[in-house]
């Protein structure tokens, strides 16, 4: 069995205590963006003159480690070719490698990846101005994923290091309060080669009733149910995934009653059944990632916004796997692999009218554009953009 190639080895470091900066995010965005259409402003304007043509995308990155970061990248996409530019860094943010938005879209919600995981809140003003809200410790190690609930009162994460899983209360600035929960993975035993637990997503299910946290470490997929006025969460079920699978990141079809299950150590996408009743998740068989003789490490996959597509990265061969779905969501079908253009996909991400595909590459410190044709195909879209470590993309609406 293969060892798990998740890249947490960060520095031993105390809970950073993050005060709060000024900068310009909008600004920088719209600049980029002015930049990407020709033009050339004398001054940095607010994020409200950020052209129709173009978009905001934040970016993930390790700032612990050697060629990294230096906090959160910004860029603008173009919405019709998917060409981008560069803008400033939003600094004051240690090692965040996964970053989910608000619904309010006036916050984003970042990691810190490290030995003593916490969860950082960045607010952007509607002048364009950002703030560093302050950061808040999961209590675990290694924080790797984090989501916003449907409520928008509550920040879920979970930590891989340490194989838990933590909630924190969103403020209406949304600045965090101070952990409600903290849940750790103790049972079952882990696989085959894990020295432990190992929590790499949480999420909520599309009808809200439910929270799921995806553990490679004890190959199970854990249901929770929240309180939402407590902010605790309670375990209702649990899926068994093929001993040693690892599995990763899950992906929800619109219709909401089946996901797709990256297992990263056994090379496998697996279909899971959802019944929002019981909030029960039952996988079914393990399905070819298409990449062949080369252990692809799988590592997330997405899904089109009309559920017709799902897309899958593979960190081995350096690729991409496109579905074809069938049967309501039940089905998958294999239909071909194309080469991904960067080192090591980490993640995946969607432009909001899933006309275009991004994917962050860890190795090669770029990010790769395609676009997605009627019969989701997948056309590169100009040359690698330049990202440092990039592990995490996330295009704004």
């Amino acid at each position: 069995m293969k060892s798990s190639p998740h890249s947490y080895s960060g520095p031993d470091r105390p809970d950073p205590a993050l005060t709060g900066r000024r900068g310009f995010l909008g600004g920088l965005l719209a600049t980029a963006a002015l930049a990407a259409a020709g033009a050339a402003p004398a001054h940095a304007a607010a994020r409200s003159a950020v052209p129709l043509a173009t978009r905001p995308l934040l970016l993930g990155t390790y700032t612990s480690e050697a060629g990294g970061g230096t906090g959160i990248g910004a860029a603008a996409y173009d919405t019709a070719t998917g060409a981008l530019t560069p803008g400033p860094v939003i600094t004051g943010v240690d090692n965040p490698s996964y970053l989910a938005l608000h619904p309010s879209g006036c916050t984003v919600y970042a990691v810190a990846e490290q030995d003593a995981g916490a969860v950082t809140a960045v607010g952007i003003a509607p002048d364009g101005a950002y703030e560093v809200l302050g950061s808040r410790s999961t209590g675990g190690s290694g924080t790797t994923h984090l989501s916003v609930h449907p409520s928008a009162r509550w920040l879920l994460s979970a930590d891989y290091g340490s194989g838990s899983v933590a909630v924190h209360p969103i403020a209406e600035d949304g600045s965090l309060g101070e952990r409600t929960d903290l849940l750790t993975h103790s049972s079952p035993p882990p696989g085959p080669g894990q020295g432990g637990p190992h929590a790499h997503q949480i999420v909520t299910t599309p009808d809200g009733g439910h929270v799921l946290a995806v553990d490679l470490g004890t190959d199970t997929v854990y249901t929770y149910t929240l309180d939402e006025t407590a902010g605790t969460l309670t375990e209702v079920s649990r899926a068994a995934l093929a001993p040693g699978s690892g599995p990763r990141h899950l992906a929800f079809h619109p219709g909401g009653r089946f996901a797709y299950l990256a297992c990263e150590l056994d090379d496998t996408l697996v279909v899971c059944a959802y019944d929002p009743a019981t909030g029960a998740l039952t996988p079914g068989s393990g399905q070819s990632t298409g990449t062949g003789s080369v252990t692809g490490y799988p590592s997330q996959p997405v899904v089109t916004g009309d559920g017709a597509y799902v897309y899958l990265a593979n960190r081995g061969p350096n690729s991409l796997t496109r579905y074809a779905v069938e049967g309501d969501g039940a089905d998958l079908r294999l239909l071909d692999t194309v080469p991904v253009g960067g080192d090591w996909p980490r993640q995946l991400a969607l432009s909001p009218d899933s006309s275009l595909l991004f994917a962050a590459n860890q190795r090669s410190s770029t990010v790769t554009v395609f676009g997605i044709g009627p019969d989701g195909s997948l056309t590169a879209v100009g040359d690698p953009f330049p990202a440092p470590v990039a592990v995490c993309v996330l295009p704004l609406p």
